[in-house]
């Protein structure tokens, strides 16, 4: 995380040459754009900003003012060989880590993401922390850290800091759900389902765009504490053993291939997440009573994920039931990934 690739530093270190060269050449002339009013201002900006007796604090602003005119005059390359310059002449000053933010803020706002991505991890691994009108410099560059960087084991760092330095300013739900995401596409799995632990405490957290992240996660979490042994690699074999049980009516034999991570039982109108749709009942009872049927071959709205059976007889009050079963998408397990399940059942006919 704390290493800068070699078209980075090219770019820092050619940006500086052309300050180093401009400024022998013309002082701060360079920087003196626009009309006259304009060039007054900067001169007298410049003189303020190299008086002897201005503070740290007080350059600040000054930088900020001097660097606002160059950029809105139309000059944004001037603005940054501006800034590079002071951060190169003023190691000492404590606000460089602003300064670098300034910069990435603006290549950012560019579009030049590899460059704005090595000067935000550059103030956070080599500058202490510091504080610009309420705002942490660290949180600013974290968050966008995490935002642009391509590196996933880089963002799981960015993460944990940004967990760990400031609880108070994120939601921690979203961040742990974010962090075991990156955990999750780099295979490891023990660390990203701890994550997704912590993630479904936090019962407040709202996922953009997954409504339903809690219960998703939930069933993963549960399929990865389970022992995994109701799946069948073919659906053809699952099949077949799930019609025997039911032909010789045996309710041990048929409950061996439920699912046992959220087994579901529903009307075709309810949704697989509805509370009512998890309820567990007796499928055992209903087999025993009756003389339960099934259809030779899967329905024709079986397809490569998913497939159903059609049975019928087992009650008066609904007489059929279709057998849901579909892939298991799970890479943590690769024996079992792509595995069938016998996943719930749909009461009534098909819509």
């Amino acid at each position: 995380m704390k290493h800068f690739p070699h078209s980075f530093g090219t770019c820092v270190v050619l940006l500086l040459i052309i300050a180093s060269v401009l400024a022998c050449r013309s002082g701060n002339e360079y920087f003196l754009v626009g009309e006259s009013e304009q060039r007054t201002e900067l001169t007298r900006l410049f003189e303020m900003l190299e008086a002897p007796d201005a503070s740290y604090e007080s350059r600040v602003v000054l930088i900020e003012q001097i660097a606002g005119q160059l950029y809105n005059a139309g000059y944004p390359q001037r603005m940054q060989v501006f800034l590079s310059r002071y951060i190169e002449d003023s190691p000492d000053d404590p606000y460089i880590a602003y300064y670098l933010l300034l910069l990435a803020q603006h290549y950012a706002s560019e579009g030049a993401h590899p460059v704005a991505t090595q000067y935000y991890a550059r103030i956070v691994a080599a500058y202490p922390d510091l504080v610009v009108r309420e705002r942490s410099v660290h949180y600013q560059a974290l968050r966008e850290l995490i935002r642009l960087t391509p590196s996933e084991e880089d963002r799981i760092a960015y993460y944990q800091d940004l967990i760990t330095r400031f609880p108070d300013r994120v939601d921690l739900g979203k961040k742990h759900y974010y962090l075991a995401q990156s955990y999750q596409a780099l295979g490891r799995w023990d660390e990203a389902f701890s994550t997704y632990q912590t993630f479904l405490t936090h019962t407040d957290t709202q996922i953009p765009g997954k409504p339903d992240a809690h219960r998703e996660i939930q069933t993963l979490v549960n399929l990865y504490n389970s022992r995994r042994n109701w799946t069948m690699e073919s659906i053809d074999d699952l099949v077949a053993a799930i019609k025997n049980a039911i032909w010789v009516q045996s309710p041990n034999q048929l409950l061996r291939y439920r699912s046992a991570d959220s087994f579901f039982a529903m009307s075709w109108e309810q949704e697989e997440w509805d509370f009512n749709s998890q309820i567990s009942f007796d499928i055992g009872a209903f087999l025993l009573r009756s003389r339960v049927r099934f259809a030779d071959e899967l329905d024709v709205s079986s397809n490569a994920r998913e497939a159903y059976l059609r049975t019928w007889n087992w009650s008066y009050r609904i007489n059929t039931w279709y057998l849901y079963f579909r892939r298991i998408d799970f890479p943590a397990d690769p024996e079992i990934h792509n595995n069938w399940e016998w996943a719930g059942i749909y009461f009534g006919e098909a819509l």
